[in-house]
């Protein structure tokens, strides 16, 4: 199992298009990290740099603590012994299903290619298959095929960029889990590239969330949901409600929402309290509101009220059926600690 590690990373493209700024990056070997962020924050020049398909202008990048690219130094992608799933599979449409996965192991002996090729189907459930061509697939089963690709040359890092984009919710979710089983029981570091809160947070070990080219929180999913660096991340990564707050005695914050313990007294008087929908609660007594929108979602729903001093509408996560509709009154009373940022 290798680590890989990114310092100071720098890319432009032109004389003032600075795409990367610096970021740094670790990820433990054997760890699945995902790289989170909204377009053009430089998610896929980064994967095209850890792969080789692009110089840095500056930085290093180290697997399992050899330098693969740095100053003077620029190792080709073939040497670097890094898998790639990319985004729709890309598999070779004139090579059978197992042609398509030995691609890779072209300079091992053919009842060694055969026998990696079959332990690769199997591992991502797909047995049997070899024969068949890559039209006769699904989408699903044809990423799982390049993922077998990926995986047969028992690479040091598997880098995936946003493998799933083109397949519905449900199949989604299965092949996330089936991913992530795979790059467990071939102990392959993964990084994960995707602008999917829900894919990051439910998949992976660690979430790097990049903002303007520079990693502006690193950790498990729980810390970077329950403990976001900045208003920006809690609103980035899940449904966040801000509040602006004044602190009182160090450890309560006075809310439009009434008084919020804190989770911690960080020195400052006021700031932005930072709550997650599932904290609020409606109620009979609390703070009260008009309900202005329902949004049901089979398992909860998003219920938006009007707070008078509030410019926007606070939300609440409320499980199974919804007592209240748009235009009734109802109150809001707050659950937990909040994080105060100043």
């Amino acid at each position: 199992m290798t680590d890989l590690r990114i310092t100071g990373l720098v890319k432009s493209y032109g004389a003032s298009a600075r795409v990367l700024d610096g970021l740094d990056l670790s990820v433990p070997a054997g760890r699945l990290a995902a790289v989170l962020g909204p377009s053009g924050c430089g998610k896929t020049t980064l994967l095209r740099i850890v792969a080789g398909f692009l110089r840095a202008d500056a930085g290093t990048v180290e697997l399992g603590g050899r330098v693969v690219c740095g100053p003077g130094v620029h190792l080709p992608p073939e040497r670097r012994h890094i898998g790639i799933v990319p985004q729709e599979g890309a598999l070779f449409p004139h090579l059978t299903i197992a042609r398509n996965v030995a691609f890779g192991l072209s300079g091992t002996p053919r009842a060694q290619r055969h026998r990696r090729t079959e332990e690769m189907l199997d591992l991502v459930g797909l047995p049997g298959l070899g024969d068949r061509m890559p039209h006769e697939l699904s989408g699903g089963q044809q990423q799982r095929v390049a993922l077998a690709r990926a995986l047969a040359p028992a690479p040091a890092l598997v880098l995936l960029d946003e493998p799933f984009n083109a397949l519905d919710s449900a199949l989604r979710a299965g092949l996330r889990a089936d991913v992530r089983s795979a790059l467990l029981a071939t102990g392959a570091t993964g990084v994960l590239v995707t602008h999917d809160q829900q894919e990051a947070l439910s998949t992976a070990d660690l979430v790097a969330v990049v903002r303007e080219g520079r990693v502006a929180q690193c950790g498990t999913p729980e810390e970077i949901y329950r403990h976001p660096a900045d208003p920006w991340v809690a609103r980035f990564v899940g449904d966040a409600v801000l509040l602006p707050a004044t602190v009182r005695n160090g450890s309560t914050a006075d809310t439009p929402l009434g008084p919020v313990p804190l989770t911690a007294d960080g020195g400052a008087t006021t700031g932005t309290v930072v709550l997650r929908p599932e904290q609020l609660a409606l109620a009979e007594e609390g703070t009260h509101g008009k309900v202005v929108d329902v949004r049901f979602y089979g398992h909860d729903a998003m219920v938006a009220v009007e707070v008078g001093e509030l410019a926007d509408p606070v939300f609440v996560r409320v499980p199974g059926p919804v007592a209240v509709r748009p235009g009734e009154r109802t109150a809001i009373v707050v659950r937990g600690e909040a994080t105060l940022h100043p």
